[in-house]
Formats: structure tokens, C-alpha cells, sequence
């Protein structure tokens, strides 16, 4: 590993604002300094230390990807340690520096196995770094299954939750459940106390269920639009109220398909853009290069830039990378300041990532370097370089 590596000549994406012309220093895995050209000219370096041109490209920070269940071949799915290893590996071809591996729920003994195996990955990633798991259920409701399996959902049940804590060795950072469902306060202030961040998704809740959750501190969403109760106008249910309320924040998949374009420029419009998270939601093979392919123990095709599951056609899930999102948003109306904000720093600031999201003196050097035509360039992790691409 290099200690201390130099990107110059770069448009540096600080988190709050883009400076150009600009070049980023790598000490002991942390942003040691951010300076102008005319700055790097004048400095002398020592011959120990790498420098990199990255030719007028963007230095972001490493993008953050809190819902994912798998890439390349590689995820969740398998319940393996090894398999999540690699996923972490090939994650960076995209831009990721940080993610949350997402598992879907199961019988309580696999999912526990699962999870189990999942976690046991954190400390022995090969690309980018395991943050925790996010766990998609199983205190979902029946009547937003999307993909899910209606037989591994459950009722409240508060000693399987410590049963999934102990499993993940405390280790789990984000769960989506539904608000409506009986015994979801008690779930949340358990949650509350560990440390987990609550979302409400796949839920058919009502205006006043979704308050009531806010209230039991249930402020974030997941994959906004989808796996919800719609807005109507004599009640706004559960996407009325995220759009509604201000402090709560959502997931948004920006691959074009899940939510239309157009509505992007609403979704800027109501909700300040700080509250807004770009996710994936990948399936286990994403850019994997050959099938059949298969996910959440089904086989999945995929067609008019989704995953279908083969025996119905219901959309399955996503076959979207962090770059690509980041383009989609540019195109759909965002800045690429905001884009790569929804990226970076908004994910950090809402999943509590400390020293992650921006780049200033004394955070994680976990960045993202692209270029004009959003290709990966360069990908660092706590001032390694996971990736580079020339």
C-alpha cells in the first residue's frame, strides 16, 4: 500500500461545492490536504509518493451504496462470506467504496445462517468496505411483496430481532419494515437503542400509519415509489408523506425504469436534496457476464433494463450501478454537484457514516475519481487504490 498518494489536476467534489483545477493528498488512508494547482507546482514531493494525473477528471468521494444485494455473479444470495468478498471486490469497478450488503428475508434459521455469513465478510473485503447489513425485512407487509417471498414475512417479533443483532454481531445499520404492522413501536425503539437505521418500504401503510412511524423515529424510505402504498388525494399514504415531510428522507433508484424520469424533477422540487439517497437495489447478477442468472433463489431474466423473474415476468429488481445512477440523475435534471451528492455524502449523513461523503482534511480517503463520460477511473478505500483503470 502507498501512504501517501497525490490526484492532481482534477475537478475535486468536495461534498458541498466543486473546485477545479485541483489536486487531492492521501496520507495514512485520510484526506491530508486539498490544494490548487498553482499549490501542487510549487510543492516539492519526496519520491515516495505516488502521484497520479487524472486529466481534468472529477475526484468525488466514494460512492456509498446502502441498499445492494449483489454484483457480478456475487452477493448476499448465497449466504456466503466469500461470495459477499468478492462482491466488495467488483463493486469498485463501479465507483463504490462503501456499501451495505442487503439481504432479503428467509426461514429464520437460514436467515440467520445468512446473516451470520454476511457479516463475518466485514474486515476481510478486497474492494470496497462492508459498513454494516441492511436487512430487507422480514416485518414487511404481505400486500407489498414485490419480489419478496410471502411465506419468510413476519409479525413484530422482537426476540428474532435480538436473534438477527446477536447474529450480525451488531452489525446490522439500516432495515426496512413496515410502519402499519402491530408491535412496529416497540421494534423501533429497540432499533433506536442499537444504533439501526429505519425505513419504511414494502409497506401498505396509510397517511396516519407513516406519521406514527416519523413519530417512533422511522425517517428514511426505501426505494421511493416502489413496494408502496400510492398517493391519493383523500389519503396521501405512504409516498404522500414522503413527499409531504421535509425530514424524511428516500431511497430513489435512478435507473429509468423503476421511476420515471419526469418525476425526478418532482422528486427535486418537494424534497430537499439533501434527503435524497441514489441506491441501486442490484441484484446478485448485475453486469455478471453470463447466465442464467438468479436471484433471491429464483431464476430472473432480464429485458427492458430490469430483472424479471422468469415464471411471472414481476419485476425482480434492478440491474443499475452507482455510475450509472449518478449519469441518470444528470440527465433526468440534477446538477452533477447534486448527483454525486446523492452518492456520497447524503448516504453518509443519513446512515451516521462519520468521515465519509466529502473530502476535506481528516476524512476517509475513500474516493472516486471519473470522467467527462462517467467512466471509473480510479477508486481508493481508506487511501488504497481498489481500482484503476489506466
Amino acid at each position: 500500500m502507498e501512504r501517501t498518494i497525490c490526484l492532481h489536476n482534477g475537478t475535486v467534489m468536495t461534498g458541498f461545492a466543486a473546485m477545479e483545477h485541483c489536486s487531492v493528498l492521501i496520507e495514512d488512508g485520510l484526506v491530508a490536504d486539498v490544494f490548487s494547482e498553482k499549490r501542487f507546482e510549487q510543492k516539492r514531493f519526496s519520491d515516495d509518493i505516488k502521484i497520479i494525473d487524472v486529466d481534468g477528471a472529477y475526484i468525488a468521494p466514494g460512492f456509498i451504496d446502502t441498499h445492494v444485494h449483489g454484483f457480478g455473479g456475487y452477493g448476499t444470495d448465497d449466504a456466503s462470506t466469500e461470495s459477499v468478498i468478492e462482491m466488495s471486490r467488483l463493486l469498485t469497478r463501479c465507483g463504490v467504496s462503501s456499501f451495505n450488503p442487503t439481504l432479503y428475508p428467509s426461514e429464520k434459521g437460514e436467515m440467520l445462517r445468512a446473516v451470520k455469513n454476511v457479516a463475518a465478510a466485514m474486515g476481510q473485503e478486497s474492494g470496497a468496505r462492508i459498513m454494516g447489513l441492511h436487512l430487507e425485512g422480514p416485518f414487511l407487509s404481505p400486500a407489498r411483496l414485490g419480489v419478496q417471498k410471502a411465506e419468510t414475512l413476519s409479525l413484530v417479533d422482537i426476540a428474532f430481532m435480538e436473534a438477527l443483532w446477536e447474529a450480525a454481531k451488531g452489525h446490522i445499520v439500516n432495515m426496512t419494515v413496515a410502519p402499519e404492522l402491530k408491535g412496529m413501536r416497540e421494534l423501533a425503539l429497540f432499533c433506536i437503542k442499537k444504533g439501526i437505521v429505519l425505513q419504511a418500504g414494502h409497506t401498505d401503510a396509510r397517511y396516519d400509519n407513516m406519521v406514527e412511524g416519523m413519530q417512533a423515529g422511522i425517517l428514511h424510505s426505501t426505494h421511493l415509489f416502489n413496494a408502496m402504498s400510492k398517493m391519493e388525494h383523500r389519503n396521501p399514504n405512504a409516498v404522500g408523506a414522503i413527499l409531504i415531510h421535509p425530514e424524511m428522507s428516500c431511497e430513489i433508484i435512478a435507473d429509468g425504469f423503476h421511476v420515471h424520469p419526469d418525476l425526478f424533477k418532482l422528486l427535486l422540487r418537494d424534497k430537499p436534496i439533501d434527503r435524497i439517497v441514489l441506491v441501486t437495489d442490484g441484484l446478485k447478477p448485475t453486469e455478471q457476464a453470463e447466465g442464467p442468472f438468479f436471484a433471491n433463489g429464483e431464476e430472473v431474466t432480464f429485458h427492458d433494463g430490469l430483472f424479471h423473474r422468469k415464471t411471472d415476468e414481476v419485476i425482480a429488481g434492478s440491474g443499475l450501478t452507482m455510475i450509472r445512477g449518478v449519469k441518470n440523475l444528470v440527465e433526468f435534471g440534477f446538477s452533477l454537484e447534486d448527483a454525486v451528492k446523492t452518492a456520497s455524502f447524503n448516504p453518509a449523513n443519513v446512515m451516521r457514516y462519520r468521515g465519509k461523503g466529502n473530502i476535506i482534511p481528516g476524512s476517509d480517503a475513500d474516493l472516486t475519481v471519473f470522467d467527462q463520460d462517467f467512466n471509473i477511473l480510479v477508486v481508493t478505500v481508506g487511501g488504497e487504490i481498489k481500482y484503476r483503470s489506466f
